[in-house]
């Protein structure tokens, strides 16, 4: 799993210029102080959390109501129910087995298996096609579209790639507005539409533009929709054989928005999204602000979709590449 953005992105041999912010963004310190926020920013989790595993794991005899206890705990922070009893099923055998003795052990070995079921896939972004097409998905309200800045804000700024965003959010005139902002804040081209015009027109238009301007990276915004409204996710699948028209491989990497403090009915919209269209990554947003973080664990180990960037603020910093190792510390209010 990616720790920083040069690990995140697969690119082509020479294709942009690491940038001097870049050079440094792997540095200890600088990761440090990531970890530092994201354990800051997961508070809520990790209090909803960490009283229960406290008095399950370190306070009296290990025994069967032990084992209830975490796995409760673990649903209550919305690991899923099929997650936990594969996690609290293994944990349980290797302590019966004499493997693990005392609370330490247990909550490192408990650790060690959250980050195991959230390694699924490959969780890069390949970037490497000339230009690479992204489209981007998920419901209203998400951070889809902030998201979509942001991404090309720090692919632009971290790997020096050139970036064009396309509109085809077309039915909300403020999805078009607040996509405009963040192209002249990431300081990238956007191609638009009128309001209500086809959104498989304005990501065709997009693609060709990007084609023709030499752009690295296109980036396209949809519509938001709700995943049990057939006709709209059948749009989705529309605009993905509009784009391939003018790219025959493209889009090469769909990403689905979730928003975290939807629990696991972001488990659903991640299984529904995954039959309109293939989905090949999944951005968690909103951590800062729910005690529901496990949902991250529940998607990748339930879909086999791998979580590969996650919000955790409102700031341009707070998208990040995901971390499994991290993430599960971070959850468990272990480490630094």
């Amino acid at each position: 799993m990616a720790r920083d953005w040069q690990d995140l992105f697969i690119t082509a041999a020479g294709a942009g210029a690491r940038t001097a912010e870049a050079d440094t963004e792997a540095t200890p310190e600088k990761k440090r102080r990531f970890f530092r926020r994201l354990r800051e920013n997961m508070a809520k989790t990790r209090e909803a959390l960490g009283a229960e595993l406290q008095a399950t794991l370190f306070e009296g005899d290990i025994d069967e109501e032990t084992w209830e206890r975490l796995e409760e705990a673990l649903i209550m922070a919305d690991v899923g129910a099929a997650t936990t009893a594969r996690v609290v099923g293994q944990l349980e055998q290797e302590a019966t087995d004499g493997g693990l003795v005392g609370g330490e052990a247990l909550s490192q070995r408990l650790t060690e298996l959250l980050a195991d079921m959230a390694r699924v896939g490959d969780g890069r972004i390949d970037v490497s096609h000339a230009p690479t097409v992204i489209m981007a998905v998920g419901v209203n309200g998400t951070g889809k579209t902030t998201t979509i800045g942001k991404l090309a804000w720090h692919l632009q700024q971290e790997l020096g790639l050139t970036v064009v965003l396309g509109a085809a959010d077309t039915f909300r005139a403020a999805a078009t507005e607040q996509l405009v902002q963040w192209a002249a804040r990431a300081g990238c081209e956007i191609v638009t539409g009128p309001e209500g015009s086809d959104p498989g027109s304005v990501a065709f238009e997009a693609v060709k533009q990007g084609r023709e301007r030499g752009a690295d990276v296109i980036i396209i915004d949809t519509a938001g929709r709700l995943h049990n409204q057939e006709h709209l996710m059948e749009e989705l699948a529309k605009i993905r054989r509009v784009i391939g028209k003018q790219m025959s491989e493209a889009p090469h990497e769909t990403l689905l928005t979730v928003d975290s403090t939807t629990g696991q009915n972001g488990l659903r919209q991640a299984q529904l999204f995954s039959q309109a269209v293939p989905v090949d990554g999944i951005v968690l947003t909103k951590l800062d602000g729910t005690a529901k973080g496990g949902i991250a664990l529940a998607i990748a180990a339930e879909t086999g979709i791998p979580v590969k960037l996650i919000g955790i603020g409102e700031a341009l910093e707070d998208l990040r590449p995901f971390d499994a190792d991290d993430f599960a510390a971070a959850l468990l209010g272990r480490g630094e």
